[in-house]
C-alpha cells in the first residue's frame, strides 16, 4: 500500500479548521480531486478516493494522530483535533523540501504505525 500523502495532508488541514463542524472526509476527498484536476492532474476515481479518505480518518484516529475535539473547543462528537503526533505529521507533509515526505514514503505501510512514525519523526532512521 502506498499512501496518498496529498489527501492525508488535506484531511489533517481540515481537522485543524474543524471546530463546530462535523468532519466530512468523503466531501474533502471530492474537493481534493477537483483541486487536482484544476492543477492539470488526472481526475482520480471519486468513489475510490472517498473510500480512501474514510479509511484514512479511521487510521489517523486509531494511530493517535487525531482525537475527538473536546466540547469546550467546539467539539460535537463528530470532529477532531490534531495530537502532537498529528501536528508532526502535518509539519512533515507541509515541508516544501519534501525530504521527510520521501522518508515517509520509504517506510511504506509502516509509515503511519505510531511507533515507526514516532521514531522517524524524531530523526532516527
Amino acid at each position: 500500500m502506498s499512501y496518498n500523502w496529498g489527501l492525508i495532508q488535506r484531511l489533517l488541514h481540515e481537522v485543524q479548521r474543524g471546530a463546530n463542524d462535523s468532519f466530512k472526509p468523503r466531501h474533502y476527498a471530492e474537493e481534493h480531486a477537483t483541486q487536482m484536476e484544476s492543477e492539470g492532474q488526472p481526475m482520480p476515481n471519486l468513489d475510490s478516493l472517498r473510500a480512501e479518505a474514510a479509511d484514512y480518518e479511521s487510521m489517523l484516529f486509531e494511530g493517535g494522530f487525531i482525537v475527538s475535539r473536546p466540547e469546550e473547543e467546539g467539539g460535537n462528537g463528530e470532529n477532531f483535533v490534531l495530537t502532537e503526533r498529528g501536528s508532526r505529521l502535518l509539519a512533515i507533509l507541509d515541508d516544501p523540501q519534501e525530504a521527510q515526505r520521501q522518508h515517509l514514503a520509504d517506510k511504506g505501510d509502516a509509515a503511519l504505525v505510531p511507533e515507526v512514525f514516532d521514531e522517524m519523526a524524531a530523526g532516527r532512521p
